[in-house]
């Protein structure tokens, strides 16, 4: 998978150490209420269209350029899912990331979905009683999307609903 430039001249700075990096996740949404997902070329696994944001981008924005890059889908958002942020990742190559995941539900107006770079190894719509494992936070901002409710869910360990 490409490493955005700015992650790459700061790792020449920091090396491996833990860097904060913020990331969009997209529940793609068909008109049939179908969900988009990208097989990773990384893991093999089944997940939501996801990616790093630039300096200074907008979140909606890096959505719509997310699913584009990934799948060849154009996107308009519909809202705000969700904000939260992730466990310390290490990747295989010990880079390790403290991701603010900031998610949000996405309807398709243009394209038709395809393997669009080097991500992912396949694509495909899946109806949402029948979605392969996901990790929390994307299965989270699924059932968000699903739900009727409008309200962004984000952690609050002090709320007894957080």
């Amino acid at each position: 998978m490409p490493i955005p430039e700015f992650v790459v001249a700061l790792r020449a700075k920091i090396g491996h150490a833990p860097l904060p990096l913020n990331g969009v996740v997209a529940v793609v949404l068909d008109d049939r209420d179908r969900v988009l997902l990208g097989r990773r070329s990384d893991s093999g696994d089944w997940a939501l269209i996801a990616g790093c944001l630039e300096p200074g981008e907008q979140p909606a924005d890096g959505v719509r350029r997310e699913v584009f890059e990934e799948t060849g889908v154009e996107v308009a958002v519909e809202r705000l899912l969700s904000i939260e942020a992730l466990e310390l990742s290490v990747a295989p190559n010990g880079d390790q990331v403290h991701w603010l995941a900031i998610g949000f539900r996405c309807r398709v107006v243009g394209g038709s979905p395809r393997v669009n770079d080097d991500e992912s190894v396949e694509v495909g719509w899946f109806e949402p009683d029948a979605m392969p494992s996901l990790p929390a936070h994307q299965a989270r901002c699924l059932a968000l999307a699903l739900s009727g409710e409008g309200d962004p869910w984000f952690a609050d360990p002090v709320s007894p609903l957080g």
